[in-house]
């Protein structure tokens, strides 16, 4: 598929601010808006409506974006408000008398079923070739009598009704602008929609049509397929005078698009960008940045401060060579061999993103905002900047759904305000960052040095995002309830293991039966007893290896599910190599032709991050309306927040709380530090907790 470079939607009037393309307006400026306007389309459909041609096939040339033509009480009042329009317009230019004509109905004159013959077809047809012409109209009028005096006053009022037309649209036709709201020109029952949506001008209809692409609409309440195509034809019809190009990519679905498709949506820019489309303009590159050190005594070869950053990027733990080949591999074959500017940004590690996110958004901050580059930044510009990350402002410039991805116009580098948490953790790593500036002799200090870090009284892990032993038990029931398929099977195996080993989502889909292995531990003089179990080698964060305890019953279910998938039950079978614990359903030809691949689906293959948690978001919510029905709203609120994550809190909650040495789930979690394990301690807590209850009960 060939994809259209999609422009962003170019500025407009007041309706745009200086750093970018439409942005969210408010309710008052709609208002402003709300008069609907006239264009070629409407003057074009009542010269067919006059002319009395076929009003379906007119009003679906010109103007389907109404509704459709099949519903007549649509068509009758549209045709009624255009001709007061029309009358309004007259009247405005003091042209009463068109004003009265636009209005008459010519269709009501005379019996468009009658089709009187001309006066020389009738004299041949007659016999009357060879009388004079005035005998000729009197055999005429005594056949046909008022009916051609009819026919003939309906052809003159036309002629007149499409001369006022002529003139009327040389004086106020308009063609539509970006920045015009979406009910001067959309149906007031489509405007509204798109209203309370939040779109208020067509521009931010078309940015919201490419920033999410296919089924744009179905966020939007009453908003269905028929109206967003009607939608979408009348604003590449009207392409040429509002600028505002809808990308091929908004009639295919996402995972038929491949990268370098979705690379051409957005054009880089000096703009709110990713990173990969983020222009820095000459002059604040940061080449002559205020606290530069000479090039010839930098360590670094980057020559300004956006390749600075890109260096520090990659001097941070990457993704390992097998990782990066299996990223690789799960490309479409579309994709291979097409060379893309800086690549490497779209296979980075955990850490490498986390660190990106922060340099990007300091980098725009401090060239769109200060006008300063990076190399310019003093300690005062960073405290400035720890008060923004609290509550980036304006919103509509900074701030999208998390949704938005990085190929999309929507895209934002922040979600809202920045918990106290969360800046603190952006302030270090950009210290960090300017460690290394300094560390590499590319800045002569560090601006960061002295800025606070904002500290919270809370813990880093939010332990009550966890589930009690009452709710586990409840969704294990309602797992076993599940319509048997591939999926669900997968579902309810990943529960499992994740509940017994707390391994992290990216973990737990990385994983291959290779990965696991049994074990053997004879006793010896401290401890005599024999154990026999099974290990699962896993790469953390940072690619630091660890083995974690897998239990028998899980490996059992294991087995189950490898057989459900095609594969052998026994886990050191050669056939099971490079097999992933979780994999694609098996089942889905069956299941769902239309998605099914030519070539099948490997049961070896794995599955994406976001293909689990999606999946386990859906069950949890299925849960939560379960709960609802019984009453129980508590417990109905905390499933339908819970994800992936929770299972993870949910494991070492339960496991310390049963006795498991803190320092021994500190190593199964992969935590760097124990004093972040101990956060899952509670049963002190508990045991404060009830001595209290018991002091007050017998006060």
């Amino acid at each position: 598929m060939t994809m259209a470079e999609v422009p962003l939607t170019p500025r407009s009037g007041d309706l745009f601010d200086g750093s970018g393309p439409a942005r969210t307006a408010s309710a008052s400026l709609a208002a402003t808006t709300r008069r609907r306007k006239l264009h070629v389309g409407h003057f074009a459909f009542m010269r067919a409506v006059v002319q009395g041609v076929d009003v379906k096939d007119s009003w679906d040339r010109y103007l389907r974006i109404e509704g459709e033509a099949t519903d007549a009480r649509v068509v009758r009042s549209t045709i009624a408000w255009i001709r007061d329009e029309f009358a309004a317009a007259a009247k405005r230019e003091a042209r009463f008398g068109v004003a009265r004509l636009v209005r008459l109905d010519a269709s009501r004159i005379g019996d468009e079923s009658l089709q009187l013959p001309t006066l020389e077809d009738f004299a041949l047809d007659r016999g009357l070739d060879e009388f004079s012409q005035a005998e000729q109209l009197a055999a005429y009028e005594a056949e046909y009598g008022n009916a051609s005096k009819r026919t003939r006053r309906r052809g003159r009022l036309i002629e007149r009704q499409l001369e006022a037309l002529r003139w009327l649209e040389s004086q106020v036709v308009q063609p539509p602008r970006p920045g015009d709201g979406v009910a001067a020109w959309l149906n007031p029952t489509l405007a509204s929609h798109l209203e309370r949506a939040d779109i208020f001008t067509l521009a931010q209809l078309a940015e919201r049509i490419n920033g999410i692409g296919y089924r744009w609409y179905a966020s939007i309440k009453a908003l269905g397929a028929a109206k967003a195509e009607r939608i979408v034809d009348w604003l590449r019809d009207h392409e040429a005078t509002t600028n505002l190009v809808l990308g091929c990519h908004i009639r295919e679905p996402r995972s038929k698009l491949f990268s370098h498709e979705l690379a051409r949506i957005v054009a880089p820019a000096t703009d709110i960008r990713p990173l990969e489309k983020f222009i820095v303009p000459a002059e604040l590159d940061g080449k002559r940045g205020q606290f530069r050190r000479p090039a010839e005594q930098c360590l670094l070869k980057a020559a300004n401060d956006y390749e600075a950053i890109l260096a520090w990027l990659k001097s941070k733990q990457g993704l390992s060579p097998q990782k990066k080949a299996e990223l690789k591999a799960r490309r479409r074959h579309r994709d291979t061999g097409i060379e893309q500017p800086m690549e490497w940004l779209q296979s980075l590690s955990h850490t490498q993103r986390a660190y990106r996110k922060e340099a990007e958004r300091f980098l725009l901050w401090a060239v769109m905002h200060k006008r300063k580059p990076l190399s310019s930044m003093t300690n005062e510009d960073c405290a400035e900047y720890r008060e923004f990350l609290a509550d980036p402002q304006p919103r509509s410039t900074w701030c999208a759904s998390r949704s938005r991805e990085r190929w999309s116009p929507l895209w934002r580098p922040f979600e809202g305000p920045l918990s106290t948490s969360a800046q603190g953790h952006a302030i270090t790593i950009l210290k960090n960052l300017y460690g290394f500036l300094v560390d590499q002799n590319y800045l002569m200090g560090n601006p960061w040095a002295s800025v606070a870090v904002p500290r919270s009284g809370q813990p880093r892990i939010d332990t009550g995002r966890s589930l009690t032993r009452e709710q586990w038990g409840f969704v294990q029931q309602q797992v076993l309830q599940q319509p048997r398929s591939s999926a669900s099977l997968r579902l309810g195996f990943g529960l499992t293991l994740l509940y017994a080993t707390g391994l992290r989502l990216s973990e737990v889909v990385s994983c291959t039966v290779d990965d696991l292995a049994p074990v053997h531990y004879p006793g010896d003089k401290d401890d005599k007893q024999v154990v026999d179990g099974w290990m699962l080698k896993v790469v953390g964060k940072g690619d630091k290896l660890r083995e974690v305890p897998v239990p028998d019953e899980v490996v059992e279910q294991l087995k189950a599910y490898l057989e459900s998938r095609g594969l052998s039950p026994r886990i050191e079978d050669m056939g099971n190599q490079g097999a992933h614990l979780l994999g694609k359903a098996v089942d889905i030809a069956e299941r769902a032709p239309g998605l099914a691949g030519q070539g099948g689906v490997d049961p070896r293959d794995g599955i994406a991050e976001s293909t689990f948690y999606d999946q386990l978001k859906r069950f949890f919510l299925e849960c939560s309306d379960v709960l609802k029905r019984r009453g129980d709203l508590r417990g109905a609120a905390r499933l339908a927040n819970a994800s992936t994550h929770w299972l993870r809190h949910t494991h070492l909650s339960h496991a310390i709380a049963a006795g498991m040495p803190i320092e021994i789930a500190q190593q199964n979690a992969g935590h760097a530090s124990l004093a972040t394990t101990t956060v899952y301690v509670t049963t002190e807590q508990k045991r404060r907790m009830k001595a209290v209850a018991g002091f007050w009960a017998k006060r």
